[in-house]
């Protein structure tokens, strides 16, 4: 497996984002070591709150969230899955697949000792995040999702299969201004560079690439069948489990009502909508979902 490793000298002077970086090494089953970054703020003793980001973000997506949570008292940790941010990129399509990538994030969070986590996960982020819930429910104490699913090959809306197609067509995947079309509001020319700088060419892209193919949305998709082994778990967490989809994403609308009407730790939660919100709701109400956050703990202790 060859290993691209994005330059230090791409993330400095990044708008609002002068957080130390942390590293953490681990390796494939087929013997790669591949170092993730994650970003670790706020009392070490406080309970975590892990935030998860997805498809073609970066833990950049969470500067502000986890500088409001800090300063409110709770530990803030947000790692770059591989192939985004400043974590290791495989630099061949093929050596991406949806359970190594929860292995590696399986491996990350086994080393980091986190425990008593609150989840907040969006995109990607809940793929890959609701399996580590179902793989280690006891390290969960509550879940947040947002704009997310577990997909386990039933069908897919009309607003994923145009960015399937145009990911895949695409010769030049501009990922600054993907997230600039999935925002309400208008990113600065620095924040689109800042989503820019793990990339320094497309040859770092491959897992920015290769994610939109690997959702299982038909039965022949791989991880179909150990999605479906997640929500079985998922159907039997009663622990604190709350919607915060926003009102204008084009992917994931109404894909709140499958875990209100699945997840059983949803009953009696003041289930919430983001309004005038896109996709990259974090983005668009940064404050607003910090808050939500805290107030979530604050009520479920």
């Amino acid at each position: 497996m060859k290993i691209l490793r994005t330059p230090d000298a791409r993330f400095a002077n990044l708008p609002d984002f002068a957080f130390t970086p942390h590293y953490c090494e681990v390796t494939d089953p087929g013997g790669t070591a591949l170092r993730i970054h994650y970003l670790d703020e706020g009392p070490p003793s406080a309970g975590p709150v892990l935030l998860m980001h997805g498809e073609p973000s970066w833990s950049f997506l969470y500067r502000r969230i986890v500088a409001s949570l800090a300063a409110r008292g709770h530990r803030a940790v947000a790692p770059d899955l591989v192939g985004f941010g400043r974590s290791d990129k495989p630099a061949d399509q093929s050596d991406y697949t949806y359970e190594r990538h929860v292995r590696w994030m399986s491996d990350w969070l086994a080393a980091a000792r986190l425990s008593s986590i609150t989840l907040f996960c969006q995109d990607w982020g809940g793929l890959i995040g609701l399996r580590l819930v179902a793989a280690f429910p006891e390290r969960f104490a509550r879940v947040v999702v947002a704009n997310t699913g577990l997909p386990t090959g039933e069908g897919f809306s009309e607003g994923f299969q145009r960015w399937l197609e145009f990911s895949q067509s695409t010769p030049v995947l501009p990922i600054g201004q993907i997230l600039a079309m999935g925002c309400r509001r208008s990113l600065s020319e620095a924040e689109q560079a800042a989503y820019e700088a793990p990339f320094p060419d497309e040859s770092f892209k491959a897992g920015a690439r290769r994610f939109p193919a690997l959702v299982p949305i038909t039965p022949a998709h791989g991880s179909v069948a150990e999605n479906k082994a997640a929500w079985k778990v998922l159907e039997g967490f009663t622990k604190p489990f709350l919607t915060a989809f926003s009102d204008s994403d084009p992917i994931t609308k109404g894909g709140e009502r499958l875990f209100q009407d699945r997840v059983p730790g949803t009953k009696g939660q003041k289930h919430v909508t983001i309004t005038d919100a896109g996709h990259f709701l974090q983005e668009d109400k940064p404050d607003e979902i910090a808050g939500l956050i805290h107030e979530f703990i604050a009520s479920t202790k």
